[in-house]
């Protein structure tokens, strides 16, 4: 494989050996790492480049939550929780769900399935592709650090999420975000089916965010979404399809190789430490749906 593939934008060319190792190696598939991932690390077939379990040590546990329980009301008759879809305030727009729904509720850890579930309408939905070796559809990095963020300004009826399912393999960094590019793709017009008028953002880390610049390439239309907010995007120099800069917020920290460093967005830290820039992330991107 060669050293470097060229940029795009006004980089210089990015340095996919950072990703995906140059060295040789055995050939073997590389064993993704566990929850919490801290063993020996990727396979040989890696090679002598970027160590990727030093990425994804100590994920952090995903979030918990189960939903509200409606207590008794004084009379001694039990409140019984409304399956009308009333719970999300059906913002977005009945579309194809209706009023009877069931809302989503609060975050479910390294798994969200806002849409695939058809979940009730909100004001914002989120699509969210997470990074190289993460677990479930949304990872722990970034993306439920920002869920939480956004659910606890919002209201948890005001959100809901998906997590793009695609393999986030360390080999699929070479794709530039083409293994699950379609995918999210079609996930934001299935959002937009379910509920016209809730406002989408597209979002995603490190691998992730380039499965956020392939889906403009695989169908996706800017006039879709409301804005993009990426983490330690790789293609950070790249346009983001035909979005306005206005409507993209890029993070990339002081000290992350993977993104080309910069302190984007405020961020100040290495390619993990993008919780921290889950406040601003959630505040731009209510800024971004008008939702503020």
């Amino acid at each position: 494989m060669p050293t470097g593939l060229p940029g795009s934008g006004s980089g210089s060319g990015f340095d996919w050996s950072s990703l995906i190792g140059g060295g040789s190696g055995s050939g073997k598939a590389p064993s993704l790492p566990a929850t919490t991932g801290g063993g020996s690390g990727f396979g040989s077939g890696l090679g002598s480049g970027f160590d990727w379990s030093s990425l994804l040590n100590g994920g952090g546990s995903g979030l918990g939550g189960t939903k509200p329980v409606a207590t008794p009301t004084q009379t001694g008759v039990a409140t019984v929780p409304s399956q009308t879809g009333s719970a999300g305030g059906n913002t977005g727009g009945s579309g194809t769900i209706g009023s009877n729904c069931t809302p989503q509720g609060a975050g479910r850890g390294s798994t969200e399935n806002g849409v695939t579930t058809e979940s009730c309408c909100t004001d914002m939905t989120v699509i969210f592709a997470r990074g190289t070796g993460e677990t479930g559809n949304v990872g722990t990095v970034s993306g439920p650090p920002m869920f939480k963020a956004l659910r606890s300004k919002l209201g948890n009826d005001r959100v809901k999420v998906q997590g793009v399912d695609y393999p986030a393999s360390a080999g699929g960094n070479a794709n530039q975000g083409a293994d699950g590019g379609k995918k999210m793709a079609e996930l934001v017009a299935k959002a937009l089916s379910q509920c016209p008028n809730t406002k989408v953002i597209v979002s995603g880390y490190s691998q992730g965010g380039m499965v956020v610049h392939n889906a403009f390439k695989n169908g996706l239309a800017a006039s879709q979404v409301s804005g993009a907010v990426l983490f330690g995007d790789p293609l950070k120099r790249s346009p983001v399809g035909d979005l306005p800069a206005a409507k993209i917020k890029q993070f990339c920290g002081t000290s992350d190789t993977i993104c080309g460093g910069g302190g984007d967005g405020g961020a100040t830290g290495g390619h993990i430490s993008y919780g921290s820039s889950a406040e601003a992330a959630a505040t731009f991107a209510i800024q971004a749906a008008g939702l503020a």
